[in-house]
């Protein structure tokens, strides 16, 4: 049982920041996305498509940093010195975010509510991103505690990353838009959404030469024998669900393209397990160096096994209540 646990709150976490790149990555596409609108009008039609689900979204991050810290207490200790910058940074832009939002609603003049929460929305994703890339590159541990510098974190590698993800959050953004919007905002974000796909395609293809090239464990991982043999489909459907996307963009469909560029997403982060996996912290610290001791992991494991569903309750419920189209000159009060 003791062998298990760690790799039962490595999937824990796993799911929880997949949940939070898919839920809250819609909505900051959206603020990414603000800046190429016309007006007020459009602006809250927008604002009105994420209006009840955009705080509750956030509850994911909360999950995976809090089941970072107490079921991997040595990880947690190691990454957070490793990325102080990007991970301030991405908190305080999150933070203006969520002013922006509120304030905008009471605001006379909303051009600075508008800067706040665009600068927000792709700081925050360009942050996550940077963290991601330079994680994936691996971080300097000496004796169980982080002994790099300051700016390790600051690598052609991760910036690409972090644009990367603007890319993908804007993508989500704009098939959200086509699923929940009507009138122009939702033609303008089929054309948009066809242009963040080529967008995201390039940083995929990117990342996946980048990253067998520069770094050999990952490189054997993929196309070593018999690897290569299992792992070939994840590429393939990933091609497959990109031509879907595009197809759906051009036939009008309302829901498809969401629900396909949830699907490109899960693909890349899959791709990314089977790139780091055992390693927690790459190349040196796996689940089992890292993990706290049997009895806090269970004590733990036992309150999230009883709140979790409660969790993904009022998630299915919101998402049900407010289901339908926020239609063109709606506000969001």
């Amino acid at each position: 049982m003791e062998w298990y646990l760690p790799v039962i709150w490595a999937a824990l976490i796993g799911t929880a920041v997949a949940m939070y790149v898919i839920l809250d990555g819609f909505d900051l596409g959206i603020g990414i996305l603000f800046p190429f609108t016309r007006n007020e009008s459009e602006r809250d039609q927008m604002m009105r498509s994420i209006a009840p689900f955009w705080d509750g979204n956030e509850t994911w991050l909360v999950l995976g940093g809090g089941g970072l810290w107490v079921a991997f207490p040595t990880a947690y200790a190691v990454i957070m010195p490793a990325f102080y910058l990007p991970v301030i940074v991405m908190l305080l832009a999150l933070v203006f975010r969520g002013v922006a939002f509120e304030f905008r609603l009471v605001s006379k003049s909303k051009t600075a509510w508008n800067f706040a929460f665009v600068a927000g929305s792709t700081l925050a994703a360009f942050s996550q991103g940077v963290i991601l890339g330079a994680l994936i590159q691996g971080v300097t541990v000496q004796n169980g505690a982080f002994a790099g510098g300051h700016f390790d974190w600051a690598t052609p590698f991760a910036l690409l990353c972090g644009f990367s993800l603007i890319a993908g959050y804007a993508l989500l953004g704009a098939a959200w838009l086509i699923m929940k919007t009507e009138g122009p905002v939702t033609e303008r974000a089929r054309g948009q959404a066809k242009i963040c796909l080529l967008l995201v395609l390039g940083c995929m293809g990117a990342v996946s030469l980048w990253t067998p090239l520069s770094i050999p464990r990952i490189a054997e991982r993929w196309f070593s024998s018999p690897n290569i043999f299992f792992l070939w489909p994840v590429p393939v459907l990933t091609a497959l669900v990109a031509f879907g996307l595009w197809r759906w963009i051009e036939a009008r469909r309302d829901v498809l393209p969401f629900v396909a560029s949830i699907a490109l997403f899960l693909l890349g982060y899959l791709g990314l397990v089977i790139s780091s996996y055992p390693y927690l912290v790459p190349p040196s610290l796996t689940v089992w160096d890292t993990a706290a001791v049997p009895a806090s992991q269970i004590f733990m494991l036992i309150g999230t096994l009883f709140l979790l569903p409660i969790v993904l309750g009022y998630v299915v419920f919101i998402y049900w209540l407010f289901r339908g189209k926020v239609r063109e000159g709606e506000s969001y009060h």
